[in-house]
């Protein structure tokens, strides 16, 4: 790994925003007080989320917060790669320069980033766009690819072209928004064009399976299967029967789906639901379709609630994964 150093010019001070001390003091919460250390990624990831990249001020803020060495914190800032450890552009394009990406293409990619931006690591001059190379972003199957970070979120963008990708850039550039994912025809990471393998469905839908009997099953009319009557072996006594287990109770399922408190429409202003972790346009879209625009719905929600809306969504978990239910709270109280 080459050697990372603070940009040259730092700003006076830093401090966080109130919405980010509403999720310094969640992470800080998870850490009994002699851990508190634990949490420094999350915090610079915080600060970099704030101000889009982590400034010296930043890393003394956070060793103070800590209680940590200044230099501990100044440690993992510089090995992490995902800190920027300089001012990036409102758009912050990482192109993937791995393997599969390069022999995909990844270079072209590269040269319209130089043609349209300038050379990796600088911010262009009207402050939009800047770009740089990274290591795997792990996304081979779809390369060549890039990741674009900025306020709503950090989002794949994948299949490039160099017409496609041109494309892309100019659109940020007007402000429009770009739908991330593949940018070709197909979905995810599906075979281009017509599948290869795994067409016969006799290979997955069970129709070949052997059939199998289990046994002391019961049989259709309710009766158990005759007992073998053969005769011991003389040399071998019979094996003593084990004990059968006592039955246990069953466990209440926990976190079955309810559905939780939904609106037709927003009481008044709807909430801006992107300022909770992991939600971009297209998620809060999907929210307001299911009747969420408030951050008071999501702070009533309990696991059954969780469970009814977690059911609905692309990416599952990520309620709890993200802690919506506690940042929502923190940003209802605020206003």
């Amino acid at each position: 790994m080459s050697v990372r150093r603070l940009a040259t010019v730092q700003p006076e001070s830093f401090s966080f925003s109130k919405e980010s001390e509403k999720l310094v003091t969640f992470w800080m919460n998870k850490y009994p007080d002699n851990k508190k250390a634990s949490a420094v990624i999350p915090l610079l990831w915080i600060a970099q989320k704030q101000e889009g990249w982590v400034s010296e001020p930043a890393i003394q803020l956070i060793a103070n917060r800590l209680n940590m060495p200044r230099i501990r914190v100044y440690e993992v800032a510089t090995f992490y790669t995902q800190f920027n450890l300089a001012p990036v552009g409102e758009h912050f394009i990482q192109v993937c320069g791995t393997t599969p990406c390069w022999l995909r293409g990844a270079g072209d990619i590269k040269s319209v980033c130089e043609k349209k931006i300038g050379p990796k690591g600088t911010v262009r001059a009207d402050g939009k766009l800047s770009w740089n190379e990274v290591e795997c972003l792990g996304a081979c199957a779809n390369a060549p690819m890039v990741q674009i970070s900025n306020a709503d979120g950090d989002y794949y963008y994948e299949d490039l072209t160099v017409e496609s990708f041109t494309a892309l850039v100019e659109k940020l550039e007007r402000g429009e928004t770009v739908e991330p994912g593949p940018q070709s025809d197909r979905k995810a990471s599906e075979p281009a064009g017509e599948p290869a393998t795994l067409t016969d469905t006799a290979l997955f839908d069970g129709s070949k399976a052997k059939k199998i009997s289990l046994p002391n099953a019961v049989s259709k009319s309710g009766s158990k299967p005759k007992a073998d009557k053969a005769a011991p072996s003389a040399t071998k006594p019979p094996a003593k029967a084990k004990a059968r287990p006592k039955p246990v109770a069953p466990v209440a399922s926990v976190g079955e789906e309810r559905e939780p408190r939904l609106l037709k429409a927003a009481k008044g202003k709807a909430d801006d639901l992107k300022r909770l972790s992991g939600v971009g346009p297209k998620l809060e879209q999907l929210l307001n379709s299911l009747g969420v625009f408030h951050f008071s719905q999501i702070a009533e929600w309990g696991a059954d609630e969780i469970a009814w809306v977690d059911a609905r969504l692309k990416f599952k978990g990520r309620i709890e994964r993200e802690g919506w239910v506690e940042q929502a709270k923190a940003l209802a109280e605020a206003k």
